[in-house]
C-alpha cells in the first residue's frame, strides 16, 4: 500500500530536501526516523521535489510503500521522533500508482520580505533596506504568466530535460508589515524563484524596467536577468494532487 505523508519544515539547519554527501538533508533525518519507527533499513521515502539549502515548507509531501498502518499512531510517534523543525501533519492512502513527485499538478511558493528592522521575522522572512515599488514589480509579474522557457531564472548545469514551466499566478501584495511574493506553476526549476524575485527587487529599486522582463526571459542566459535572494524568505506553501483534498480551513 502507497502513503502520502503531508509534512511541514522549517529549513534553516538543512541543505535542502535531497540527500547527499557530507551534508545533513531533510531526507536523510526524516528517512532515518522513517526506518526505525517502522523497524525497515530498507524504507525509501520519494519526495515531491527538491527544495534548496535553507529553505522551508509550509505543505510538503513524500510517499512510502508499507504493508499496513495505523494513521493517528504513527502521526504521534513520529511527530514525537522527528526533531522540532519538521512536523507530520496528515497521512493519505493513496493507489499504488500514485507518485509524490509526478503526480503533483500545481505548486506554490511565496516570498516574504520585511523593510523595517524586525529582530522576530529575520529567521525567515528577507530585510531590504529601501521603498520598493509594487505598482512596478506587479506591472513585471504580467510577462512570467503563461508557459516560457525560464532558463534565464535558472540555476546552471542542471539535470532537468526542459526548462520550461507554466506559471498560473504571479504577484505581490502587502500583508501587514511585510511583502509577500506569491508564485503558482505547474512546475519550478531549481533557483528559479529566488532568482525571479531578486529580479524584482530590481525593478521595484527602479534599476530595471518592467518592460525589461520580456527581453530577459526570452534571452535564456541567466547573466542578464538580477541576483538571486537569500533562502530564508522562501516558502513552498502549497502541493497540489488530483486525489488529495486538503481542508485548508485547518491549516
Amino acid at each position: 500500500m502507497r502513503f502520502f505523508f503531508e509534512i511541514a519544515y522549517n529549513g534553516s539547519a538543512y541543505h535542502g530536501w535531497q540527500k547527499q554527501k557530507n551534508a545533513i538533508s531533510l531526507q536523510e533525518v526524516i528517512s532515518q526516523k522513517i526506518q526505525q519507527f517502522f523497524n525497515d533499513p530498507k524504507l525509501e521515502i520519494v519526495g515531491c521535489g527538491r527544495t534548496d539549502a535553507g529553505v522551508h515548507a509550509r505543505q510538503f509531501f513524500f510517499h512510502i510503500d508499507l504493508n499496513k498502518l495505523e494513521l493517528s499512531t504513527a502521526i504521534f510517534h513520529l511527530n514525537n521522533m522527528l526533531p522540532r523543525d519538521i512536523a507530520i501533519l496528515s497521512i493519505h492512502q493513496v493507489g499504488d500508482q500514485c507518485h509524490a513527485r509526478f503526480d503533483a499538478t500545481s505548486r506554490t511558493y511565496r516570498y516574504y520580505i520585511h523593510t523595517q528592522k524586525n529582530p522576530f521575522l529575520n529567521a525567515c522572512s528577507l530585510q531590504v533596506k529601501k521603498d520598493l515599488d509594487l505598482m512596478a514589480m506587479n506591472k513585471a509579474c504580467s510577462y512570467f504568466l503563461g508557459e516560457h522557457d525560464f532558463t534565464s531564472f535558472s540555476k546552471l548545469h542542471t539535470d532537468v530535460k526542459t526548462n520550461l514551466c507554466t506559471v498560473t499566478s504571479i504577484g505581490w501584495s502587502r500583508v501587514s508589515d511585510q511583502l509577500v511574493f506569491e508564485i503558482s506553476a505547474n512546475r519550478f526549476l531549481r533557483n528559479m524563484v529566488r532568482a525571479i524575485v531578486g529580479t524584482m527587487l530590481e525593478v521595484g529599486s527602479q534599476k530595471i524596467l518592467p518592460g525589461k522582463l520580456a527581453t530577459i526571459i526570452k534571452a535564456k542566459d541567466r547573466n542578464v536577468a538580477g541576483f538571486s535572494v537569500a533562502a530564508n524568505g522562501l516558502f513552498l506553501e502549497e502541493v497540489v494532487y488530483p486525489y488529495i483534498q486538503i481542508d485548508a480551513s485547518l491549516k
